[in-house]
């Protein structure tokens, strides 16, 4: 994975659904092409990659480009660390406004032996919680989501569930976070995108299980 970081002004949702369309471009006329993205992601896309713009106004831009692993790259080590036993059923809320994330995440902690519940933003996470009768031992939240974010998120749960442990999640680097004060400092953090393997590592550690 390459991550580039800048410190613009960063990208509304309107602006990040077209950047990587060929011609577009903020600049005025005769200031640029609109092609400089564009040749980007087709350069990634003919590697057999992916790239995941992550941005919002006033929190600048972070740029992640996954390219694939080698195929002749050991797995002996990875398999055996990620070949634990299931969880016993711990309930995890998902807070996730972005479709594919929510269903990997879904997806990745019920194989794992997980109970999932999942929102789609911080109020509908509210609304899962105070509606869930039984212990949710964790929330995994997106720290920037439409209407409420995960810090706010994250102090509401917990004065209904003291107990809850929580995991805050973004395509932001943790540093560029902790200057914005977006999340506790000493707080738990997964970056995006995330594989299954790492996702249920920081699971674990966060129940100490």
């Amino acid at each position: 994975m390459l991550a580039v970081t800048d410190t613009g002004p960063g990208m509304d949702k309107a602006i990040r659904e077209r950047i990587f369309d060929p011609f577009f471009t903020t600049k005025e006329r005769g200031a640029g092409t609109g092609l400089g993205l564009s040749t980007v992601y087709g350069i990634v896309k003919q590697g057999g990659g992916y790239i995941w713009p992550y941005s919002q106004p006033g929190m600048g831009t972070t740029m992640k480009i996954y390219l694939p692993r080698a195929e002749d790259v050991p797995r002996g080590v990875l398999e055996e660390e990620t070949a634990d036993k299931k969880a016993g059923g711990e309930v995890v809320l998902v807070a996730e406004d972005n479709p594919p994330l929510r269903e990997l995440a879904h997806r990745t902690l019920e194989k794992a032996g997980y109970q999932v519940l999942t929102a789609n933003d911080g109020e509908e996470a509210l609304r899962v919680s105070e509606g869930f009768k039984g212990e949710i031992h964790l929330l995994l939240t997106d720290v920037v989501m439409p209407r409420m974010g995960g810090r706010e998120l994250a102090e509401r749960i917990r004065t209904l569930r003291p107990g809850i442990q929580v995991i805050y999640m973004s395509g932001f680097p943790d540093r560029e976070l902790s200057h914005l004060a977006a999340v506790e400092s000493d707080a738990n953090f997964l970056q995006k995108p995330f594989t299954p393997e790492s996702l249920c590592r920081k699971v674990k550690k966060a129940l100490g299980t």
